[in-house]
């Protein structure tokens, strides 16, 4: 059992998606705008939330990116928008899965069940122990990232593709493979949402004095650097 956060303007959608989540056993809270979704988001301890794209008041690309600055929470975006740059944003904001509407409830509860799986897992195959290469330390059960001891800022998304390449570092991952250990393969995610992960990472390692910690083997794939310093 979980707790909801359901924030959608439409009270119809509400309802449909309180008595199916409830049905599956499930704790749940509503909002009907971004401000009131962004307070209670605050306010309590949601396992997940799914989240309409377009609210009045706030709406929810830019309400995910402000919760993301403060907590890790599942986020999965419901919209009646299939536009491929709404997708592109929803996951490089850090949005879990993206479901269109109409849809079946049955499905959404699924997917929700995949995501709070996924999540409960850990970062590496269900391992939360400490990985250090060079400079770089990630701490996957106090998500946590170090360099040279200092704090480095990193959504859930580039936490775990961090600790997938740290877990292996002299291996050289695949996109497809790095799609499979961030998402889970649960959805389909294009190759420029993980080069966008990709990039946001190298660049907050690159500002924390790591430059080059992850190496591109053209042709190939991803893997990580010596992470040293200069």
């Amino acid at each position: 059992m979980a707790d909801i956060l359901i924030i959608d303007d439409d009270p119809q959608i509400r309802d449909v998606l309180r008595i199916a989540l409830k049905q599956a056993g499930h704790n749940v809270a509503e909002a009907g705008d971004g401000a009131e979704g962004l307070a209670k988001a605050r306010r309590g301890k949601a396992d997940l939330i799914v989240l309409d794209i377009g609210l009045p008041e706030m709406d929810g690309l830019e309400l995910c990116r402000t919760l993301r600055a403060e907590r890790d929470t599942p986020v999965l975006f419901l919209t009646a928008r299939d536009d491929e740059i709404d997708r592109v944003l929803a996951f490089e904001l850090g949005g879990d899965d993206y479901v269109s509407k109409p849809f079946s409830p049955r499905e959404l509860v699924a997917r929700i069940r995949a995501i709070l799986k996924r999540t409960a897992k850990g970062l590496v195959n269900g391992t939360d122990q400490p990985l250090q290469r060079g400079m770089v330390r990630l701490d996957p059960a106090r998500h946590l990232c170090t360099i040279s001891d200092q704090p480095v800022a990193l959504t859930s998304r580039e936490m775990t593709l961090l600790a997938h390449l740290m877990a292996r570092p002299e291996h050289v991952a695949t996109k497809a493979q790095l799609v499979e250990a961030v998402y889970g393969g649960v959805i389909h995610v294009s190759d420029r949402t993980v080069d966008s992960h990709l990039r946001n990472l190298r660049a907050k390692l690159a500002a924390a004095g790591c430059d080059g910690a992850i190496e591109t083997v053209h042709g190939v794939g991803i893997r990580m650097g010596p992470c040293r310093s200069a």
